[in-house]
């Protein structure tokens, strides 16, 4: 794990040479990065991984052979995996990619600032993972929030997870509901649940799972518990009533 003087080395993948080298030549004028590698297909960055140390991969998604969606399943599965920033030209994936846990997803063409942001997250992400988030990004929302990109219309908006009351289960997907509205993401709600955990969210019911900090009420009445979030009830089964209730009371006042 690099320090914030070492700086990160990034593996830039794409199958397009001048896409590749722009993204090369971007990403090494950001002091934050200490090296930058290329491969120009997804096997070739398969190749590097397996002989170098990186923590962060730019990848692009389109590409022939195995893509940048099917590179990052792969590199999921490392014992010590490294960040996975997409960098397409469509925004139709951009639902997949949090279902990958993405760090994050840039649109093509790449702007510098966009870019320059996308390794803030990345750092504030390695921040996060070894313990030091208050030492360096303790101030900044992306360490301690997640952007969740849905689908609205055909076109893709980006929601903060701070802002989601409660999921709730629809087959393989779930539809996260926000004080504005509903969103229906392909994702499982127990992939959510194990996500999410560490940030208050917690399972009332097989089929729901709620955000701890917009609960503003439970009631028990005859045996039964429902908890309130903003003006919707929801119902917890009563195998997760003891465990919602031992949460709470964990809970710092």
């Amino acid at each position: 794990m690099p320090t914030e003087a070492d700086g990160l080395v990034a593996l830039v993948v794409d199958d397009e040479a001048p896409a590749l080298s722009e993204l090369s030549y971007l990403l090494a004028q950001d002091d934050r990065i200490a090296e930058v590698l290329t491969a120009s297909s997804g096997t070739a960055a398969l190749q590097m991984l397996d002989t170098r140390e990186v923590d962060v991969v730019f990848s692009d998604i389109s590409m022939p052979g195995l893509d940048g969606m099917a590179l990052a399943r792969v590199v999921a599965r490392f014992v010590e995996r490294p960040q996975i920033v997409f960098v397409t030209a469509h925004d139709k994936h951009a639902v997949d990619a949090f279902a990958l846990a993405a760090t994050d997803y840039v649109m093509k063409p790449v702007r510098a600032q966009r870019l320059s942001e996308a390794v803030r997250r990345v750092v504030a992400a390695h921040a996060d993972r070894s313990g030091m988030a208050a030492a360096s990004e303790s101030t900044s929302p992306a360490v301690e929030d997640e952007t969740i990109p849905v689908e609205l219309g055909g076109v893709t908006r980006f929601i903060a997870r701070s802002q989601i009351r409660f999921a709730q289960a629809h087959g393989d997907y779930a539809r996260l509901h926000t004080d504005e509205g509903s969103h229906l993401v392909r994702i499982p709600l127990s992939v959510l649940e194990e996500r999410w955990g560490e940030h208050g969210f917690v399972r009332i019911h097989r089929s729901t799972l709620v955000a701890l900090p917009h609960v503003t009420e439970v009631r028990m009445d005859r045996g039964r518990c429902t908890v309130l979030v903003g003006e919707v009830f929801l119902q917890v089964s009563r195998r997760h009533t003891k465990e919602l209730r031992d949460t709470l009371l964990r809970r710092p006042r």
